[in-house]
């Protein structure tokens, strides 16, 4: 499940492997992107913005990409053989010794370099956690802005803050003890400065060279305290971890009723 601190990484391991080097052969399943047009330009920048990806070229153009819950990059050495079906490829780009693959990616569209800042689904984004001037100011005041959101959607929300996904966002919530249908209105501005606090803190500590992927607690036998452990006993309390799909895309919430009760 791809989250900020995914799209992160994956931009770090492909720059080594791209970046001043000249596209040898592009290509795209269809109906797709004509990356075609890259072939024979050197890769500039491969940059990440909260959960997309912007690849940009010397020629002009630019490869936005949105992994959603099932997209992976691969890397290959030529004539290796891949790991997933050809079929399930959007996106391939040959340099010379390494062949980059983006499987199974629901957005991969190509524009000019200029058009990345005006793109709707990155100009809405809110303040990226990775960012290293990350504006916690202006991330508060967008959750401020969304009061009747239960604050786990709210903290789902890009255009609110970019980075949190559906595992970071239960271990967000477990960390501050925030029940996770509380609603934004409810929460006090500790809470809310307490949240971001956290979730800021727990992606940078996840993207840290020789950082385990995806891990929120020290605590003997789990990486995480409660995101896919339902019915296993709470790390503090021993109470049995409970799960609920919520929200309009019906996603699943993790969430200790000792430790995070409704308010």
């Amino acid at each position: 499940m791809p989250e900020g601190d995914t799209i992160f990484k994956t931009a770090a391991a492909l720059r080594p492997l791209l970046l001043g080097r000249t596209v040898l052969t592009a290509r795209a399943r269809q109906p797709g992107p004509q990356i075609e047009r890259v072939i024979g330009a050197q890769v500039t920048s491969i940059e990440p913005l909260g959960k997309h990806m912007v690849i940009c070229f010397s020629n002009g153009l630019a490869l936005h990409t949105h992994l959603r819950m099932n997209g992976t990059w691969h890397r290959y050495a030529p004539g290796e053989r891949w790991r997933k079906p050809a079929w399930q490829a959007r996106v391939v780009l040959e340099v010379p010794e390494h062949v980059v693959v983006c499987f199974n990616a629901p957005v991969a569209e190509l524009m000019a370099d200029r058009a990345v800042p005006l793109h709707p689904g990155l100009l809405s984004l809110g303040p990226d956690l990775l960012s290293e001037t990350f504006d916690s100011a202006s991330a508060f005041e967008r959750l401020r802005a969304r009061p009747s959101a239960e604050i786990a959607e709210a903290l789902l929300d890009q255009r609110a803050v970019a980075g949190i996904g559906n595992v970071f966002k239960s271990e967000i919530l477990f960390i501050e003890s925030v029940n996770p249908w509380t609603p934004v209105s409810s929460l006090s501005d500790s809470q809310l400065h307490g949240l971001l606090a956290t979730a800021e803190r727990l992606l940078k500590s996840n993207v840290r060279r020789g950082a385990p992927a995806r891990i929120t607690t020290r605590q003997s036998g789990s990486p995480v305290w409660v995101y896919s452990r339902a019915a296993r006993p709470c790390l503090r309390c021993r109470t049995p971890i409970q799960s609920r799909r919520q929200g309009p895309l019906n996603r699943w919430t993790y969430w200790c009723p000792t430790c995070q009760p409704t308010t």
